[in-house]
């Protein structure tokens, strides 16, 4: 029977589609640790498992199951360098940091690829990715984009599609003209999961659902963390809660916010050999990004809906129906066998939020739609930080990232206003 996550909505064909998803302990008792760490998804498992490798005494605890999060329902697609075009960011952080940043997503990606295949984790990689318009307007940015890119920032995989070959490409005459990027890819973001949590227990992590966080205290030389199970007291902590942080660390809450994003799966796309012919995924270009690719037996897996509030849709399938008729026409009624939903977490400036919030204790999130590679090299790059090798971190720390206008209270409702606003201008 497939297991209804608590924090999120609807069964995912993820979680339908992957042949086992192991559950864990919960804590028992209080336990001591060289390093805690609060959250078991991409970032906190990878954490976990690259330090007890090295033989540091690791507890980890997540207040669901592994995956019932971001990391387990994710649109799987990788992307190429941070959530903002490597030149926009120039233009905040200056050229040398741009192209450090740059370089640090293409090593995430490499590790990724690396530590899946090293592991045997099926995770169903696919490459490419399709980065569409529907605004004419945006076509010499788009095309100035892929000369940059080649040019400044020495990534030569993309190609600029004009409207004939973007029609062939997605089987749509919807979009515009895109971009192809043929060095990244998309992949089953709950076989990644389920593979990585049973390699950091395999380890000699030790490794905890359904033990939720209540308090952390970094005060006399301890960090001291109390859960509904027990008191973990630890030299140092990770907190990789990302969107999921409430109310339990208050610098993470005003940087990071949560905003809800559903996902719907179709019946198999038998006789339909032109929609996405080359298996690529695809994310466009509305403020509100529809994204959407063919999952390994043919279903068309497409999201495209955001909620800015704790509440979700009735009816997530006739939300992502609609929006897949305008696309498709021709699969105006087709059968949606799944639609869920999850929480993803988002900083002001889109750019991940990494700092310590108090002595010993470390916060990274806010991968802004960008985690999935994103996340699993923060997670190692943890661990690198603490083993004391050198690591790109730092230039996660040094990013000026603003908190959230209105506090934890308000800023929901600001937001909602700002992004309907963005969302009726991508109408026009």
């Amino acid at each position: 029977m497939s297991w209804q996550s608590p924090i999120s909505p609807g069964i995912s064909w993820y979680e339908a589609s992957v042949p086992e998803r192991p559950f864990y302990p919960p804590m028992a008792g209080s336990r001591k640790a060289d390093v805690a760490v609060i959250g078991g998804g991409y970032t906190g498992l990878q954490a976990a498992y690259n330090l007890a490798k090295e033989g540091v005494d690791v507890t980890l605890i997540d207040a669901c199951r592994f995956g019932d999060g971001a990391s387990g329902r994710n649109g799987g697609q990788f992307g190429t360098g941070q959530r903002a075009w490597a030149e926009d960011l120039e233009e905040v952080v200056g050229r040398e940091r741009a192209q450090l940043l740059f370089d640090m997503a293409e090593n995430a990606k490499r590790y990724l690829l690396d530590f899946a295949r090293e592991h045997a984790i099926d995770m169903e990689f696919v490459p490419g990715q399709l980065s569409v318009s529907h605004k004419e307007s945006l076509e010499k940015e788009y095309r100035r984009h892929v000369e940059v890119m080649a040019e400044r920032f020495g990534y030569p995989h993309l190609s600029f599609m004009d409207r004939e070959e973007t029609a062939g490409r997605l089987g749509s005459s919807h979009y515009r003209f895109g971009i192809r990027d043929a060095g990244t890819g998309h992949i089953h973001p709950m076989k990644l999961l389920v593979g990585l949590a049973k390699q950091a227990a395999l380890a000699g992590a030790n490794i905890f659902e359904q033990t939720k966080a209540l308090k952390i205290d970094g005060k006399g030389g301890a960090v001291r963390i109390e859960t509904e199970r027990g008191t973990i007291t630890a030299d140092r902590a990770l907190i990789a809660c990302n969107a999921h942080i409430g109310n339990l660390e208050p610098v993470t809450a005003s940087h990071i916010m949560p905003i809800r994003s559903f996902i719907g799966a179709t019946t198999v796309l038998t006789g339909r050999p032109g929609i996405l012919p080359g298996g690529e995924s695809v994310d466009d270009s509305r403020f509100v990004v529809r994204y959407f690719r063919k999952s390994k037996d043919g279903r068309l897996l497409f999201g495209g809906r955001e909620a800015y509030t704790a509440d979700n849709p009735r009816d997530i399938s006739s939300h992502i129906r609609r929006q897949i008729r305008e696309i498709y026409p021709a699969l105006a009624d087709i059968e949606i066998t799944h639609a869920w939903g999850g929480t993803v977490g988002i900083t002001m400036p889109r750019q991940p939020f990494c700092r310590e919030v108090m002595p010993g204790v470390v916060t990274i999130g806010g991968y802004s739609g960008h985690g999935v590679m994103l996340s699993n090299f923060c997670g190692k790059l943890y661990a690198d930080l603490t083993l004391g090798k050198d690591t790109p971190l730092d230039l996660l720390k040094d990013l000026k990232i603003p908190a959230f206008p209105g506090g934890t209270r308000f800023r929901s409702a600001l937001l909602f206003l700002a992004l309907s606003w963005y969302a009726l201008r991508d109408r026009l």
